[in-house]
């Protein structure tokens, strides 16, 4: 059984190591290559293509790199005539593998999509476009079943994922987290633009926490493809401390007591471990315009889409602002107020499903694969 995988950046890289393992568990003979990077190529995927070398996000940015990223289909293409896999399974990073599915299925390769295109958000066209959807969102099932795609609502992997390593008591040591202290952590994302465009913001809301909180402490998690020497000249702007810490995430956010959060994956996964985000994006004025005129849907963060409301505050663009950060911080570190938000984390995070939604996905993927043999 050969299997060609498609993830393009760091938490696709995630959800496809965590597939390989589970393929592998169930079809010990299968072969599974593709683009990832060191977390599929521990799971016992072969890397083909670096996800970290072809990365890019924004409609701005993509147009940027449309030329390279012709050139990677190209070579996508290339490797499917040569290694002629039984199926090609996209996972996220929509608008390269959509385009590379399309190829896959000129080819005569059926293609299946974990964590499918968000035509749930926008160009619902798209929900059309893959033979066979895995949905990890009870929202996107919906979409995609209207729309008459072959779809299942598996779960979401961030379920089996999103797990502390330690105890409490020992994470809070490992971060250097002091009794009776708050420990806010800054979560600026691992692209170029949003360490730019949201970690100088962040940084100047420090102060602001710290005139009502003063006890308050403050630590970064480095993501593993940021360039810690970049993060640490950004840092040395700051006029609050502020400390990296590598490795070990969701034991760093089970220690901390709030978060600011360049939006995205990791904000579920912060509510995962019970930590609240205050939600923080920016991005170029063309990008944000075409975003208003295409997305269809009234939240941007995950946990809000779940509860069908806003119960973390979403700062983007023009609200982006260090007040309006250093408000919401506070607000979650007030023990009335903040109470409030866990229960609504609880109750937003319980609509993600069982536990098993890699297995289950994995189970699909075999088996569509087996039908085109």
């Amino acid at each position: 059984m050969r299997i060609f995988i498609s993830a393009g950046e760091a938490s696709g890289d995630l959800h496809a190591a965590a597939l390989t393992r589970e393929i592998l568990s169930l079809a010990p003979d299968a072969e599974v290559f593709g683009m990832g990077g060191d977390a599929l190529r521990s799971a016992g995927g072969e890397v083909i293509f670096d996800y970290k070398d072809n990365s890019v996000m924004g409609f701005v940015e993509v147009l940027r790199k449309l030329p390279d990223l012709f050139r990677l289909r190209d070579a996508f293409r290339q490797v499917m005539v040569e290694r002629k896999p039984d199926i090609f399974v996209t996972v996220d990073y929509p608008d390269f593998n959509m385009r590379v599915a399309k190829v896959a299925k000129q080819l005569g390769i059926p293609v299946f999509s974990f964590i499918p295109p968000s035509a749930w958000a926008w160009r619902r066209g798209r929900a059309k476009m893959v033979a066979r959807v895995a949905c990890i969102y009870p929202f996107a099932y919906e979409v995609y079943k209207e729309a008459g795609a072959p779809v299942e609502f598996v779960g979401n992997p961030l379920v089996d994922i999103v797990k502390p390593t330690m105890s409490q008591l020992e994470a809070q040591k490992a971060v250097g987290k002091r009794p009776g202290h708050p420990l806010i952590l800054l979560l600026p994302g691992s692209r170029q633009g949003e360490l730019r465009g949201v970690l100088p913001v962040m940084l100047e809301a420090l102060p602001l926490i710290k005139k009502d909180q003063p006890d308050a402490d403050f630590i970064l998690q480095k993501a593993p493809n940021v360039d810690r020497r970049e993060l640490e000249a950004a840092l040395d702007t700051s006029k609050i401390p502020v400390r990296i810490v590598e490795g070990h995430p969701y034991d760093t956010m089970g220690a901390c007591d709030a978060a600011l959060a360049t939006s995205g994956t990791v904000v579920l996964e912060a509510a995962l471990m019970d930590l609240p985000s205050v939600i923080c994006y920016k991005a170029s004025p063309i990008s944000m315009a075409i975003a208003k005129a295409l997305v269809k849907v009234k939240y941007a963060g995950l946990p809000n889409l779940l509860a069908g409301r806003e119960i973390l505050p979403e700062l983007i663009q023009e609200k982006m602002t260090p007040e309006n950060m250093a408000r919401h911080v506070l607000r979650f570190l007030d023990p009335a107020e903040g109470a409030k938000v866990h229960q609504d984390l609880r109750e937003a995070i319980y609509k993600l499903g069982a536990p098993g939604a890699v297995k289950r996905t994995a189970a699909l993927i075999l088996e569509t694969a087996k039908e085109k043999k």
